[in-house]
């Protein structure tokens, strides 16, 4: 039941417990509930991701695995009326983004059922009423050619008497190691609806504090090969390469910010070439991944680190030096992850989508900041937005003159 000094949090489309990590780990916020149907891909079962495992191993709350597009409002509040007792302070309701995405071609003339649980997601509040709202998603929810979900969205919060802002962020301006550009949205029926641009008021972040170098180079410089795990971390690992000329590909990119169009003036590098890739080049086109089998740069934030990161041929997500994957611990750090969070699934590819679908923590613990300033009207201090056992730190913030 929940009681005054006690304010409870419910997290639908919860994954591995980005967003509520943040929430759990200030207090008066408890974590109460939590939903995700743990579909690792459209074409697998239900329970496929395991992120509900990882999730109660972090929060200390097991989801419930309901399909939130067919289960009613009604019967959702019904069986979380148990946990959440008298109020619910926050509803924490990220849906999926990838058919938001710009990073789906399909996207920009195709809108889809899932889009549609952005709209689903105010008959949820309407049901368990709660005191904030706090959503997550690609920034194409806003500025997308779907951006209608949003509008209607928006539309009925305020009917239910919500103040809602809804903004796109660059999330390495909070102090993430990482181009991540992402909606986020958050409604109140308690108060003025404050941003994290007003937490950060008279604040900035030094920018060589969110570098690669910066962030992982805490792990320290040892080197890992591929397919090796730390023997005292065993998150701190990355998959071997699946061929020879994988691995010799790998080993013939060029460090700290090389990709695969560089090979063609390497000495050997047009034998590992595949036949797309030479057409590409004989065209003077790299196309629109020019970041496969990427290496990271040092001395620049990482990414998008997206769900799809367990392989060096999706992405720009290669050790800027070793030749091998980033592990799942650095991907998470970079992801703004605290070092003792555990990814526990067996699988190490569903470890890496655990880390690319979620929140960064280290934005969800401002947004707590941000609703508890709001709820309290006390503004938090600097010290107080930051995630401990995360890149980022107090000797990070620079005040603006």
């Amino acid at each position: 039941m929940s009681c005054p000094d006690v304010w409870t949090v419910v997290d639908l489309f919860s994954g591995c417990g980005g967003m509520s990590c943040g929430f759990a780990r200030r207090a008066p916020f408890k974590v109460v509930g939590a939903v995700d149907r743990e579909v690792s891909k459209p074409s697998q079962k239900h329970g496929s991701l395991a992120c509900n495992s990882t999730y109660r191993r972090n929060i200390g709350v097991q989801p419930f695995g309901f399909d939130l597009l067919e289960i009613s409002a009604a019967d959702l509040a019904r069986e979380l009326a148990p946990a959440i007792g008298e109020t619910l302070t926050v509803l924490a309701a990220c849906p999926p983004c990838t058919d938001f995405s710009r990073a789906k071609p399909a996207n920009h003339s195709v809108d889809t059922d899932k889009n549609s649980l952005v709209v689903k997601c105010a008959d949820f509040v309407e049901a368990l009423k709660p005191e904030f709202l706090v959503m997550e998603n690609a920034r194409e929810l806003i500025m997308g050619n779907n951006g209608h979900h949003y509008g209607l969205l928006v539309r009925r919060l305020k009917s239910q008497g919500y103040d809602v802002r809804g903004e796109v962020v660059m999330l390495s301006q909070y102090g993430l190691p990482q181009v991540r550009e992402r909606a986020i949205v958050i409604a109140s029926r308690v108060s003025e609806v404050k941003t994290l641009g007003d937490l950060w008021r008279g604040w900035s972040v030094n920018r060589s504090a969110i570098t690669v170098r910066s962030a992982i180079r805490t792990l320290g410089t040892r080197e890992l090969k591929a397919g090796q795990a730390d023997e005292h971390d065993r998150d701190h690992q990355s998959p071997g390469f699946s061929s020879d000329i994988v691995r010799k590909r790998m080993s013939l990119i060029p460090r700290d910010g090389g990709s695969w169009f560089d090979l063609a003036g390497i000495p050997g590098g047009a034998e590992v070439l595949i036949d797309s890739m030479k057409s590409r080049l004989s065209s003077g086109d790299i196309g629109s991944h020019p970041d496969v089998y990427g290496r990271l740069h040092w001395d620049r934030p990482a990414p998008t680190i997206k769900r799809e990161c367990a392989h060096v041929g999706n992405g720009r997500y290669a050790h800027p030096e070793q030749d091998r994957l980033l592990t799942v611990r650095e991907m998470a750090i970079l992801n703004g992850f605290p070092r003792d969070f555990s990814f526990g699934d067996r699988s190490l590819s569903n470890r890496y989508r655990h880390v690319g679908d979620a929140v960064p923590p280290l934005i969800s613990y401002q947004l707590s900041a941000l609703v508890q300033w709001m709820k309290t009207n006390v503004k938090p201090q600097p010290e107080d937005w930051i995630l401990s056992g995360t890149s980022l730190s107090m000797k990070d913030l620079v005040p603006l003159p």
